[in-house]
């Protein structure tokens, strides 16, 4: 009981630390560079995802999502927010799960939104979802194969770290209105 409570503690000390909108303009601008590159890993991967980019109404891009578990586990990201392509505002991910899992992983993921009323659901910061029930993993042809399910479609592109992973949980997301010069 000691080790979930101290776990529990330690998740939640690291994300008190975390701003949704990064406070320096040097480091605004390193997550747009590094949104820039997850997007073109996103293209690289699997061509066909240029369709979600040219038809969704909005999407939302996490260049860096850190994940970590013990038994508990928890996961922290932030990136932008684009309507129409455009830079609206900032975002961030929280995760949380509990269940067999044991490690540590960097993943990317998209969420896109079909219409406005499903990116104005994300922009009203009561946006939630089980992670690992709506997200497509990127592999060449995923994209053409995946549609959106209630109005969003996920995709998460794994980066580096090793994860043993069957837990159950899920996603948070805080959105900031703005973009800070």
């Amino acid at each position: 009981m000691k080790r979930y409570l101290f776990s529990t503690v330690i998740l939640l000390t690291l994300s008190a630390g975390c701003t949704t909108v990064p406070e320096k303009k040097e480091t605004r601008d390193v997550l747009s560079a590094e949104i820039r590159e997850a997007i073109a890993l996103f293209k690289s991967a699997d061509p066909s995802i240029q369709s979600f980019f040219d038809n969704a109404y909005g999407y939302a891009v996490f260049p860096r999502v850190t994940k970590g578990a013990f038994w508990v586990g928890g996961a922290y990201g932030r990136g932008e927010v684009f309507e129409h392509g455009r830079k609206i505002g900032y975002a961030s991910l929280s995760q949380a799960t509990l269940g067999f899992s044991f490690g540590g992983e960097f993943f990317r993921e998209i969420v896109f939104f079909r219409q406005k009323q499903d990116l104005d659901r994300f922009r009203s910061g009561e946006f939630a979802f089980s992670a690992q029930a709506t997200a497509t993993a990127v592999t060449v042809g995923a994209a053409a194969k995946s549609d959106y399910k209630d109005g969003m479609a996920v995709f998460i592109m794994a980066d580096r770290g090793l994860m043993v992973d069957a837990s159950v949980g899920g996603q948070k997301f805080k959105f900031v209105e703005g973009v800070m010069k």
